[in-house]
């Protein structure tokens, strides 16, 4: 079992805010809704495409800690319509293989912190003149489209389905949600540090859930989302 992280930021006004990421096996300990450890499977195509979150770039100006959570929902099924490996658009390309219960639920984390960047960029996009975050909202648009496939090819419950942007099943996503949104509403220098948080959160998680799985759709899922991780962190300054 991984350790826990603790992140500290420290945010424009000189308050520190210290955000607890926890591992996947104690933020879903609480759901009981990991589903237990499944063969393997033949499946080589991916799930048909429905409709995608939208990145946002309506700039309201405003610093409100909810905001986001009255646009439309959060997460959808369907693949992913950007290439690359990994890519949702790819993965018929790409052999399943054999999932453990505790994979199963890493996976189920990994769809809930890909929806947590993405709405957190649509909040700070709304807030600031800044290009970027609407730019890489879209981007983790895609890798939960690439992350639900993989739910959908291993009878997993995707967590972020009808959730409502800022709205997260699990308490331990919710409250550090909130918290970067908080730290984040300061000012866009704040902003951006909340999201070098979030993408070297998505790197250490995504390194050690790589960590013993044989499957190589997972496999080439997580290489993918952590080299793109490593691409937000250097756009967002880090």
């Amino acid at each position: 079992m991984r350790k826990r992280i603790t992140v500290t930021a420290v945010i424009a006004s000189g308050a520190v805010i210290t955000a607890l990421i926890v591992t996947p096996s104690i933020v879903f300990a609480s759901q009981n809704a990991a589903a237990p450890e499944r063969g393997a499977t033949t499946h080589t195509s991916a799930p048909p495409t429905s409709g995608q979150p939208s990145a946002g770039s309506n700039k309201s100006g405003k610093s409100g800690m909810h905001q986001g959570r009255e646009k439309g929902t959060g997460a959808h099924k369907g693949a992913a319509h950007g290439a690359g490996k990994g890519s949702a658009g790819s993965l018929s390309n790409i052999a399943s293989g054999t999932v453990t219960a505790e994979q199963t639920a890493v996976l189920t984390h990994m769809a809930e912190e890909e929806k947590l960047a993405h709405d957190l960029y649509v909040a700070f996009d709304e807030m600031y003149d800044a290009p970027v975050f609407s730019r890489i909202a879209g981007s983790e648009t895609k890798h939960l489209d690439s992350v639900q496939v993989l739910l959908e090819r291993y009878d997993i419950i995707d967590p972020t389905a009808g959730q409502m942007v800022g709205v997260f099943r699990t308490d331990a996503t919710q409250e550090l949600y909130d918290t970067l949104l908080a730290q984040g509403s300061v000012s866009l220098d704040a902003a951006r540090e909340a999201a070098r948080t979030v993408e070297e959160m998505d790197i250490a998680d995504l390194t050690a859930a790589m960590d013993g799985v044989t499957a190589p759709d997972v496999l080439a899922v997580y290489g993918h989302l952590r080299t793109a991780s490593k691409h937000h962190l250097v756009a967002f300054g880090g």
